[in-house]
């Protein structure tokens, strides 16, 4: 098999995963992994809350992977604007657009778009340091009200019940904390459309909740159904019947006095965000049943809810590529097995596709290596029928940058922004601190491989 070389759009696991499994089986390629941020990592690090080191320890797995010869990391690249679809092919024998998703997806309900009413991907960005989001973010809601059954929900909530001094010892900058510092939030409420056996939280995250002295989590009696289906679920899935006996051990809970509070609601679903001055003032819900197939049906039996602010979580939506087709209903790049296909229908030439914008945002970080698995694989079919890229060297996708005034970013610039960002927090006892600002980033990250 010829050498190779491909460009992957997009630093977090899927692009990563991607870049290894390529190089593992073809010994002749090369990857260069494109990043907009000048950061890699993607979701791991602007998408898991800064409370989970745990899951935060896949960052050691993938810098592993990014050290690797023949794989070349390039941040601060924005795909569509610093290098086009059309631009990349003189580079490369082929393109993996793996961008994931980081929008919210949309809810269609009446006052959704309310003051006071925020999507979860904004919110998550916020706490995370994105650097491309505001610095502040209003807190002042007393009364919470989070639309999901997902971890994302999960995340949410616990973030808003917690104490600021309790998040301190993560990597949240200061501005993170001196906005939760000034959280008002005494009662978060997470409504579920189904029960208890149909969401999507896992055992870990959801025991999680339980774990600051500050915070009483109580779970609601109506609306907690375990139907026929239900009981066919626990029985399938030990992870279902895990999340659903924490639930029913939470039952029992009564209020300890804690300052706050996570109140979990099931069969409930939304339908109209309440307000007054074009502002969020409550949110009403319509109670549902179960219909035995882990679905649900509406009684009509509404109840309104007095809170400040609504966190909707359910779920991501990915965002079009310039150059590149895309399915706005799906929210993923038409595709089959990971080859891109165009509006007829047939395949895209030199275009592949992995992660949640090849099958849309399901699945935990982990399920993005069989994923990645199966778009190489077709990749490696297609090689000999693939055209050789007119400037195949490496050093030629630099120089065109460069000329281009792309300031990107490089392997060893990350490494000098983490051993950094380590140093920030070693004073405090905290593993780092995030740098925010996208150009202090970039000025830390400031080394760059030589073009000859």
């Amino acid at each position: 098999m010829r050498d190779l070389r491909v460009a992957i759009i997009g630093g977090g696991p899927a692009g990563t995963y991607a870049a290894d499994i390529l190089t593992n089986n073809h010994p002749g390629a090369t990857v260069d992994l494109f990043e907009r941020l000048p950061a890699p990592y993607g979701l791991v690090r602007y998408g898991v809350a800064p409370d989970h080191p745990r899951i935060k320890e896949i960052i050691k797995a993938l810098g592993r992977v990014l050290a690797k010869p023949g794989i070349r990391f390039l941040g601060n690249v924005e795909f569509g604007t610093d290098l086009t679809f059309d631009e990349a092919l003189k580079f490369y024998d082929a393109v993996i657009v793996a961008t994931g998703a980081m929008a919210d997806r949309p809810l269609n309900i009446p006052g959704i778009e309310l003051d006071g009413s925020y999507g979860a991907a904004d919110f998550v960005s916020w706490y995370d340091g994105h650097p491309d989001v505001g610095r502040e973010w209003p807190l002042h809601a007393e009364k919470v009200a989070v639309l999901g059954a997902g971890n994302v929900a999960l995340d949410i909530a616990r973030v808003l019940a917690k104490t600021a001094d309790e998040q301190l010892v993560t990597e949240i900058p200061e501005n993170v904390y001196q906005g939760l510092k000034a959280n008002q939030a005494s009662d978060v409420h997470v409504f579920a459309r189904r029960g208890p056996a149909q969401i999507k939280f896992t055992p870990l995250e959801l025991r999680e909740l339980n774990h600051s002295p500050n915070v009483d989590v109580l779970v609601h009696p109506e609306g907690f159904e375990i139907d026929e289906g239900s009981e066919q679920a626990i029985q399938k899935s030990k992870q279902t019947k895990m999340v659903v006996d924490t639930l029913l051990k939470w039952l029992d809970n009564e209020p300890t006095g804690a300052a706050h509070r996570i109140h979990i609601h099931f069969c409930a679903s939304p339908v109209e965000v309440l307000g007054e001055d074009g502002k969020v003032t409550g949110l009403r819900t319509e109670r549902t049943e179960l219909v035995g197939d882990g679905t649900v049906r509406g009684t009509g039996e509404y109840t309104d809810w007095d809170v400040d602010a609504v966190y909707r979580a359910i779920g991501y939506l990915s965002s079009p590529l310039p150059g590149l087709p895309f399915d706005h209903v799906a929210g993923v790049i038409p595709n089959e097995g990971g080859r891109v296909l165009g509006e007829d229908g047939e395949q895209l030439p030199h275009a592949y596709a992995t992660g949640w914008i090849k099958r849309g945002p399901v699945g935990l970080i982990g399920h993005t290596k069989s994923d990645a698995a199966e778009t190489i694989k077709n990749l490696l079919e297609d090689v000999e029928s693939l055209p050789a890229p007119e400037q195949p060297s490496e050093d030629a996708v630099l120089e065109f940058l460069s000329e281009k005034g792309v300031n990107y970013t490089t392997l060893e610039g990350w490494l000098q922004l983490d051993a950094h960002e380590r140093a920030l927090g070693e004073p405090h006892g905290r593993e780092r601190i995030k740098v925010v600002p996208r150009e202090e980033m970039i000025e830390i990250s400031a080394i760059r491989a030589e073009v000859h």
